[in-house]
C-alpha cells in the first residue's frame, strides 16, 4: 500500500490561507488586545476595545443606592469590532466541532450543505439572542405597561444588559459580512443573504442610535422567535425529509409576528411618540421626535414587513406548487390503462398490425379463398 500523499499548505496571505486559517488570524488579534490590558500605558485604549463605555452613576429618590446607567457613542465602535472578532471565532468553532460532525453523517449534496450550516449558525445565534431578549424583558414593565415603549422619551440611557445586547447584535451581524468570504458561499445564495445582514444592521443600529432601544427589544424577540423555529425546521429537514410539521407551525407563528411588529410600529410612531412630552430635535439630548423621522422609521419598519410578506407569499406559492405537481405525478403512476382510442386502432392497421375484430389467421382466408 502506498503512502497518502499530503495535502500541499497553500502560500501564505494567498485566499485559500486566509480562509483556512482565519479563525486562528482573528485569535491572535483579539489577544493582542487582551494582552493590552497588561502594560499601563496601552490598558486605556485595549479597555475600551473590551468594556462597555459612557457608564453613568445615578441616585433614584426612592433608593439611597446608585444605578449604573449607559450612553452611546464614538468608542462604541471599538467595542463592536472586538466582539466581531469573538463572533468570528465562535462561528468557527460551532463549525468545525458541530456542524461539520453532523455533515459527515448526512452526507448532504453541496447545496444541502450549505443551507445546512447556515441555519445551524443562525439557529444557535436566535436561540442565544431569544433567551437573552427575554431575560431582559421580564425585568421591564411591558407586559403590564405596554406605554413603557414611549414614556419618557428620550430614552438616552441604558441598563448593562441593554446596551451590551445591542452591541453584541450589531458585532454578529457586521461578522456576517466577512463570512461570506470565509465560508465560501456560493454567488447564488450570496444576494439573498446580503439582503437580510443589511436589514438586521439597519434596523437595529436605527434603533440603538434613534434611543429607541426599547421598541427594538421588544420586536427582535418574537421575530427571532420565529426565525429559530424556521432554521430548526429546515435542520430536521434536512436529517429527515419527512419532518415538515415545523413549517406548518412558523408559517403561522411568521404571519402573528408580522402583525405584531405593524401594530407595535404605529402604536409607538402614530401615537405614543407624538403625545410625548418631549418634542423636537436634538443631538445634545438625543432627541429625535420628529415627523420626519418619526415618519422614516414607520415606513422603513413598513416596507420591511411588506418584503418579508412577499417573500413568505411566494415561497407559499412554490412549495405548494412543487407539492401539487408531485401528488399529480403520483396519481398518474397508479392510474389503469387507459382504452385505445380510434386513432390508435388506425394506426396499427396501417402498420400491419391486424384488428382485433378481425378474427380469422391469413391461413384461414388463404384456404376460403382456394
Amino acid at each position: 500500500m502506498g503512502f497518502r500523499k499530503k495535502n500541499k499548505s497553500p502560500p501564505v496571505l494567498s485566499h485559500e490561507f486566509v480562509i483556512q486559517n482565519h479563525a486562528d488570524m482573528v485569535s491572535c488579534v483579539a489577544m493582542i488586545i487582551l494582552l493590552g490590558l497588561m502594560f499601563e500605558v496601552t490598558a486605556k485604549f485595549a479597555i475600551m476595545f473590551i468594556t462597555v463605555q459612557y457608564n453613568v452613576t445615578q441616585s433614584l429618590d426612592e433608593r439611597a443606592e446608585q444605578v449604573n446607567l449607559y450612553q452611546y457613542g464614538p468608542k462604541d465602535i471599538a467595542t463592536v469590532f472586538f466582539y466581531l472578532l469573538i463572533a468570528v471565532i465562535l462561528h468557527a468553532l460551532i463549525q468545525e466541532y458541530i456542524l461539520d460532525k453532523m455533515n459527515r453523517r448526512l452526507h448532504l449534496s453541496k447545496t444541502k450543505h450549505s443551507k445546512f450550516n447556515e441555519s445551524g449558525q443562525l439557529a444557535a445565534f436566535y436561540l442565544l439572542s431569544f433567551i437573552w431578549g427575554c431575560s431582559i424583558l421580564t425585568a421591564e414593565e411591558f407586559a403590564t405597561n405596554p406605554t413603557f415603549l414611549w414614556e419618557g422619551y428620550p430614552h438616552t440611557h441604558m441598563v448593562f444588559q441593554v446596551k451590551f445586547f445591542y452591541i453584541c447584535q450589531i458585532a454578529y451581524w457586521l461578522h456576517a459580512l466577512p463570512e461570506l468570504y470565509f465560508q465560501k458561499v456560493r454567488k447564488e445564495d450570496i444576494p439573498r443573504q446580503l439582503y437580510y445582514i443589511c436589514l438586521y444592521v439597519f434596523h437595529i443600529t436605527g434603533a440603538y442610535i434613534l434611543n429607541l432601544h426599547r421598541l427594538g427589544l421588544v420586536l427582535l424577540v418574537p421575530h427571532y422567535l420565529v426565525e429559530l423555529l424556521f432554521h430548526a425546521s429546515r435542520l430536521f429537514y434536512f436529517s429527515d425529509e419527512n419532518k415538515q410539521k415545523g413549517f406548518t407551525l412558523w408559517a403561522l407563528l411568521f404571519v402573528i409576528a408580522r402583525l405584531l411588529t405593524l401594530t407595535l410600529s404605529v402604536l409607538t410612531f402614530g401615537f405614543g411618540l407624538p403625545r410625548a412630552e418631549n418634542q423636537g430635535f436634538s443631538l445634545a439630548k438625543g432627541n429625535f421626535n420628529v415627523l420626519t423621522i418619526r415618519m422614516t422609521c414607520l415606513a422603513a419598519i413598513c416596507l420591511t414587513q411588506a418584503w418579508m410578506m412577499w417573500k413568505f407569499i411566494n415561497f407559499q406559492l412554490k412549495k405548494w406548487r412543487e407539492h401539487s405537481q408531485s401528488q399529480a405525478s403520483k396519481k398518474k403512476a397508479f392510474s389503469p390503462k387507459s382504452k385505445p382510442h380510434k386513432k390508435d386502432l388506425a394506426r396499427g392497421s396501417a402498420n400491419g398490425v391486424v384488428k382485433s375484430d378481425d378474427k380469422t389467421s391469413p391461413r384461414a382466408r388463404k384456404a376460403k379463398a382456394s
